[in-house]
């Protein structure tokens, strides 16, 4: 398995981007992920009880399991936007399909940005011969940036692999930097790859592996209306993926890399944020319990602020580790920063705080949280909450 330049895409698709105008300022847009024919699609999205039009929409077409296209724009979510958000769903989707000859109902639309604003679709359904005409392999690093709202940089990755002597491509493209916890976060995924995957076995996979990726990752503790993860097999490559083939193996690890470096990619790029963290829970009684402790502490904002400031109050995570519901018993819980004994059996290691104290200056510090209530573990990517944070949210709309 070995990474390969984005710009040489993936056999069987073409992307496009073009700047409509939807965003206050100038830059690309809308966006636009084509297939050479009809193929097995699936998604995952937002448990928010407030869904965008386009998720709602997207969800209803996926029953099928089958799509050609996504169309995505930035700078406005299309949620809270009532029946004519669904409109306007319907009328860009309807608009593009016959710009590149396919049926609407192979079309997916994903909207992310400012939540509660009509979406132009005029100023969309404008714009789409130009993208529609300019669809290639070689443009998706122009999509990859197209999708972006508050980042500040593309999240891509693109891989290869032989599998069972076929060359097989995934290539997969994210944006999220705020709003960003499960499940999901404020986030949009596109995935595709020229394997040729079953459509009820794609949909068990990327949800699976969304549970072990985007569902481990929080920026702010704020769950979006938008989020989606989208992923389209192509078959380009001629390798067909079952539940009893060879190939299910290696093709579930290219997913799942994939899927954990663009989520690994989000937290780094969270909004004003400063350090990377990853915080694992070992010994835990139970998953559910794991995946507790380490959320709560992942999400708290005295522990995020406590390593923004690079100020070594363990006290912090301890009582957030309490507070998460998680069965344990205080006086056997032990923590470690970067390998460093900082609790032992629920104390302080005194003899450690210098060492401890010059380890919360690292811009990637790993917590590790041992409850010592059986064997179950969990890991979470987050990150520092920072003062450019509030600035960043403080005037998002205005």
């Amino acid at each position: 398995m070995q990474t390969y330049p984005l710009r040489r895409g993936v056999p069987g698709f073409k992307f496009s981007a073009v700047l409509a105008g939807i965003k206050k300022k100038t830059g690309l847009d809308l966006g636009l992920i084509i297939s050479d024919a009809p193929c097995p699609a699936a998604g995952v999205f937002t448990r928010n009880t407030v869904k965008a039009a386009p998720v709602l929409t997207c969800a209803d077409k996926l029953k099928k399991g089958t799509a050609r296209a996504v169309l995505v724009n930035s700078g406005n979510a299309n949620a809270c936007t009532g029946a004519q958000g669904l409109r306007s769903a319907a009328l860009t989707c309807n608009a593009l399909a016959p710009l590149l000859g396919i049926e609407s109902r192979h079309v997916l639309p994903c909207s992310t940005g400012v939540i509660g604003v009509p979406l132009p679709h005029e100023t969309i359904i404008a714009a789409l011969p130009a993208l529609a005409s300019g669809a290639a392999a070689s443009r998706a690093p122009e999509f990859a940036r197209s999708i972006l709202t508050t980042d500040t940089r593309p999240k891509t990755i693109a891989l290869q692999a032989t599998i069972n002597g076929r060359t097989v491509h995934m290539l997969g493209m994210a944006k999220g930097s705020g709003m960003i916890m499960p499940d999901m976060a404020t986030m949009l995924a596109f995935i595709v790859t020229d394997a040729a995957v079953d459509k009820k076995l794609l949909a068990v996979l990327v949800r699976e592996e969304t549970e072990l990726s985007f569902n481990r990752i929080c920026v702010d503790g704020d769950m979006s209306t938008n989020d989606t993860v989208l992923i389209m097999a192509g078959g380009a490559s001629g390798l067909a993926v079952t539940r009893t083939s060879r190939s299910l193996a290696p093709f579930r690890a290219m997913l799942r890399r994939v899927m954990q470096d663009l989520a690994l990619m989000i937290v780094r790029d969270g909004e004003g944020a400063t350090k990377l963290l990853r915080v694992n829970v070992l010994g835990a009684r139970s998953a559910a319990d794991a995946k507790k402790a380490a959320m709560q502490v992942a999400r708290s904002c005295l522990v995020k602020t406590a390593f923004f400031g690079e100020d070594f109050n363990w006290g912090r995570i301890i009582a957030a580790v309490g507070q998460s519901g998680a069965a344990c018993r205080p006086e056997r819980i032990c923590m470690q920063f970067n390998g460093i004994d900082a609790v032992r059996n629920g104390q302080a290691v005194p003899e450690n705080r210098t060492r401890l104290v010059r380890v919360m200056k690292k811009k990637d510090i790993t917590l590790d949280i041992t409850l010592h209530s059986g064997s179950s573990t969990c890991e979470v990517l987050t990150c520092d909450l920072s003062c450019e944070y509030v600035k960043i949210n403080a005037d998002y709309t205005t």
